[in-house]
């Protein structure tokens, strides 16, 4: 079994000749150049990331972790059964980050661990493009406290009103996270440590999930605020994770827009969502698709019988 640091290391850019193939399909389609936007970006890019010039993604999944609170248990502070949910607890909830670090550093690799294992499990199966997704008590506080860190940005500019909280709640918030940074000062330039003194198991779980899906090429669409903060120390461990990303949209999480900003991503949706659970991952994977039809199913110039552009 590899280890999350020799998962990290093995990831490798885009597939330039999958990239390159896949533009110049694009440029002999039955349609003026550019006039499908950004659905012609988006079928590129997944040629890059899997390595095939024309990817047919045949099944989707969602992976949603949850602490303290599915669909796996990595830390859910009570104990929860279902039949749909995988029970792979490492902790009941993280420890108080005011008071002490929010989990040691064998729980967290153990989260990830799950996260990895979880996602392999799917690839294996035939999954080939994966979602994130969370639940959890309190996880904007930590993703808050993850991107003030690893940003190295005043708390107040990351942090928002998560499940809806008055000012006096917010203003609470903004300095139980800075009393947390201050206690523990967490390493900007080490990601785990940050995600270890300031985080949370399920973002834990979620680093996991992308290191693995990035590790074999396969396309990750991110959620919001809290699948962003794992998205940001994934790509601390290895920056060649971003090109493996699609944002599936832009939270109202204050911070959640400077992290795409520092991924350099840009949401394909911008529908004011602040859920979570996976749902703007959810609603971008339509247009995914939808960019990947059109990409390996409409007719070239020559398939149609009629002359290119050059010709008229």
């Amino acid at each position: 079994m590899q280890t999350l640091f020799e998962r990290a290391a093995s990831i490798a850019p885009l597939d330039t000749d999958a990239l390159d193939l896949a533009r110049t399909h694009q440029q002999e389609l039955t349609k003026p150049a550019g006039s499908l936007g950004r659905l012609e970006d988006i079928a590129v890019h997944i040629a890059g990331v899997t390595g095939q010039p024309f990817p047919k993604l045949a099944q989707k999944a969602v992976i949603i972790m949850g602490a303290k609170v599915i669909a796996v248990d990595v830390g859910v502070a009570t104990e929860i059964t279902h039949p749909d949910l995988l029970s792979r607890k490492v902790a009941f909830g993280t420890a108080n980050m005011v008071l002490e670090p929010a989990m040691t550093r064998a729980q967290m690799l153990e989260a990830i661990q799950v996260g990895m294992d979880v996602c392999d499990a799917l690839l294996d199966q035939g999954v080939d493009l994966v979602a994130t997704g969370d639940m959890g008590i309190g996880n904007t506080t930590a993703s808050s406290a993850i991107t003030a860190a690893l940003l190295q940005t005043p708390v107040a500019l990351v942090t928002g009103r998560g499940t809806g909280i008055d000012d006096e709640q917010l203003a609470h918030k903004i300095q139980v996270i800075e009393q947390a940074l201050a206690r523990h000062a967490p390493n900007p330039g080490d990601p785990l440590d940050v995600l270890m003194k300031v985080g949370g198991l399920e973002i834990a779980g979620l680093v996991g999930v992308i290191v693995a899906a990035a590790s074999r090429r396969v396309p990750i669409v991110i959620d919001g605020f809290i699948s962003g903060a794992a998205a940001l120390v994934a790509v601390e461990l290895n920056p060649l994770i971003r090109e493996y990303l699609l944002a599936g949209h832009a939270s109202v999480e204050r911070g959640h827009r400077l992290i795409l900003d520092r991924l350099g991503l840009s949401p394909l949706l911008d529908l004011k969502l602040r859920l979570g659970e996976g749902t703007g991952a959810v609603l971008a994977m339509s247009i995914i698709e939808a960019a990947l039809h059109a990409h390996c199913e409409m007719a070239t110039f020559e398939e149609a019988g009629v002359s290119t552009r050059e010709e008229k």
